[in-house]
């Protein structure tokens, strides 16, 4: 049983949930294709470091879970060194999600969460990022608020346009 589903409370419901992007494997994939391609010429280093960083990226990805529900952000890394953050959707003060231009193209960024009055929380390498931020921001408003993100509203009064 996942983390998220072994802890939410009575008249909690899991809204959204995504885990690690799969490019926590980039670089086990590159050091085993170093190894094999130079498996007569010392590869067995680059082989071992492809076993050590992959088992490290494996066990990053099994053990990583991101969930927004109808009351809580729920976060949980890490096996050995876990960390977790829970934090009520009206405690969450901001969610700011920071993108390169890899992750841009392959669907991952780093989550920056901040609850009111904490320090803020990094999480690198969250697939689908955009979408657990966007679920957090719909989750956090509260009734009568509204966000608008990417857009400018300006209020006009229509006595002020001139007409010719």
């Amino acid at each position: 049983m996942s983390y998220v589903a072994s802890n939410l409370i009575p008249g909690e419901d899991v809204i959204f949930a995504t885990k690690k992007h799969w490019i926590v494997f980039l670089w086990p994939v590159i050091f085993l294709v170093l190894g094999l391609s130079s498996i007569s010429h010392g590869g067995a280093f680059w082989l071992f470091l492809a076993v050590v960083m992959g088992v490290g990226a494996t066990l990053s990805y099994m053990t990583s879970e991101f969930a927004v529900t109808n009351k809580r952000l729920i976060v949980k890394a890490g096996l050995i060194r876990r960390r977790t953050l829970d934090v009520a959707n009206t405690k969450v003060e901001g969610v700011a999600a920071n993108e390169t231009i890899l992750g841009r193209l392959l669907g991952y960024q780093t989550l920056v969460v901040r609850g009111t009055g904490g320090t803020p929380q990094s999480f690198h390498r969250v697939a689908k990022a955009s979408d657990l931020r966007r679920n957090i921001t719909i989750q956090t408003t509260r009734p009568g608020e509204t966000h608008i993100v990417g857009t400018v509203n300006v209020a006009i009064d229509p006595s002020s346009i001139k007409t010719p």
